[in-house]
């Protein structure tokens, strides 16, 4: 018969993790990250030197952008790789990544968790079109983020006389997961977690490659009284930790919040908006949501459209969901995004973007940083620093209808609406419309040619994508393309048909 599950403290698990180790991290920005491991194991390091020469791998980005989630692994010597699909939540690994001091991996976030499964299954990669003419592709730069990085770990193959990517397995040797509860078997429960994430192809990759499985938890009970409710049995778990409150908060905003865990409320509500140009885009992409649809809300100004759908009570119109798992209710914003207000269901990570990958989303809301003459966009690398594309590839590429939200120009910029008619009071720094975008997590000319429906709304205007690139199709009222917009761009539309945005967008409430 099998024992008891081992209860350690954090220190006396992370001393398992052996130098060179490729080590699996689960979480999601601020939700389902093990903390106390991942201070515990940084506090390793510091006090001893060791483990060294870890390779870091996490499908979705997991800090504060300070101290916290997978910054507790940057430090020269801890790491010798990361394959990583989010960045900009973590900037210290960014630093070592742009420093040149450890190899660095972008991979689309919807690729890494379904890699866990074949990880696991001992499969040879993930084969998908996912990437495709990106900076993913190896005939661009194939994910790789610096010069010290060599190792190839995506190829381009052919299958059945069509273009594909393959993307490459490894051995994982450690995973760190996080549940809820941990019964005397060690089976893990998720009942007080915002998401599942991708902790079961996690767990099984790890031991079918004979390395350990780490789980941190809340609390220990005797039985799991559903075993349906089990997310990792405890015959994949090696050690549990029992994490003290302060490390173990259901995302890096919130202590607990019960929304996150809760079955939907009719007529559930979110806090009025102000008024803002983010505003008015966040109502310009409403526009393009249809009743009945399935959607997906980036993080950042694509919230807008959930909070201004609330105000106009079409939240029960269309289905709003997250990587991450949830479906339906309401996105949580900043460090809890990933969850959701009252969701209907959530389930784990990979199989939502097998939904995703396969066309299942009507349209996704999705941010810009830069947007190119040929539609192309770049979320990823910009101002000095690595944000990564999180599950932007996988949700950009396969979906159906898409919109990039993002304000014509970037840095202090200014806007006033008066009689629905919209002024440029200050002008942004930055332009966002320019000739060749920095790296391509978006490509335009391929969404042309596949037929997909593609806007671009900001504040004074909406372009659409064309086979010959951007085309001009609104402007908001009181906007002078020839002041306003065309000298603000780093090439010039098509502006032949347009016509004034919905004056419904430009109200002061």
């Amino acid at each position: 018969m099998r024992g008891a599950a081992r209860i350690l403290s954090a220190e006396e698990a992370v001393a398992a993790i052996a130098s060179g180790a490729t080590v699996a991290v689960g979480g999601f920005v601020g939700a389902g990250h093990p903390e106390a491991l991942s201070r515990a194991l940084e506090a390793r390091f510091l006090g001893c030197g060791f483990p060294r020469d870890l390779t870091l791998v996490y499908a979705a980005g997991q800090g504060d952008r300070g101290e916290r989630g997978l910054n507790h692994f940057a430090h020269e010597g801890l790491l010798k790789r990361v394959v990583g699909g989010h960045w900009n939540l973590a900037p210290r690994l960014g630093e070592l990544a742009l420093e040149n001091k450890i190899e660095a991996y972008n991979l689309p976030q919807g690729v890494i968790c379904v890699l866990y499964r074949e990880i696991a299954a001992k499969r040879p990669g993930v084969f998908t079109k996912t990437g495709l003419h990106t900076f993913i592709d190896p005939v661009q730069m194939g994910g790789r983020l610096n010069e010290r990085t060599k190792e190839p770990l995506v190829e381009r193959i052919i299958l059945d006389g069509e273009l594909w990517l393959r993307y490459r397995t490894f051995p994982i040797h450690v995973a760190l997961i996080r549940a809820t509860s941990a019964d005397s078997q060690g089976n893990l429960s998720m009942e007080r977690e915002g998401l599942i994430g991708d902790v079961l192809p996690m767990a099984q990759a790890a031991k079918n490659h004979g390395g350990i499985v780490i789980a941190q938890v809340e609390r220990i009970v005797d039985r799991i009284h559903d075993p349906k409710s089990v997310c990792v049995p405890g015959i994949l778990v090696d050690s549990i930790t029992v994490a003290d409150a302060a490390l173990h908060a259901q995302t890096f905003g919130e202590q607990f919040n019960e929304n996150y865990v809760s079955a939907p409320i009719k007529g559930a509500t979110l806090e009025a908006m102000l008024f803002s140009e983010r505003k008015i885009i966040g109502r310009r992409a409403l526009n393009e949501v249809r009743v009945g649809e399935v959607v997906n809300l980036g993080i950042g100004l694509p919230e807008a459209v959930a909070s201004v759908a609330a105000e106009t009570g079409r939240l029960e119109e269309f289905t709003l969901t997250l990587e991450s798992g949830p479906i339906g209710g309401v996105p949580a914003s900043g460090l809890s995004f990933g969850c959701s207000h009252f969701p209907e269901a959530v389930i784990d990570q990979p199989a939502q973007f097998d939904f995703y990958d396969g066309g299942g989303l009507d349209i996704a809301v999705l941010g810009a940083v830069e947007v190119d003459a040929e539609g192309s966009v770049n979320v990823s690398s910009f101002a000095g620093r690595i944000a990564g594309v999180g599950g932007f590839v996988n949700i950009a590429q396969n979906t159906r209808r898409l919109v990039f939200c993002c304000t014509f120009t970037a840095g202090d910029l200014e806007v006033e609406v008066r009689e629905r008619h919209l002024r440029i009071l200050k002008e942004g720094k930055h332009a966002k419309f320019v000739q060749r975008v920095g790296q391509v997590c978006f490509h335009g000319p391929t969404a042309a040619a596949n037929g997909q429906q593609v806007l671009y709304v900001t504040e004074r205007a909406v372009f659409e994508l064309t086979k010959t690139g951007l085309a001009l199709r609104e402007v908001a009222p009181g906007i002078d393309p020839a002041k306003d917009i065309l000298p603000q761009m780093g090439f010039v539309p098509c502006t032949k048909h347009w016509c004034l945005m919905p004056s419904d967008c430009f109200t002061n409430l």
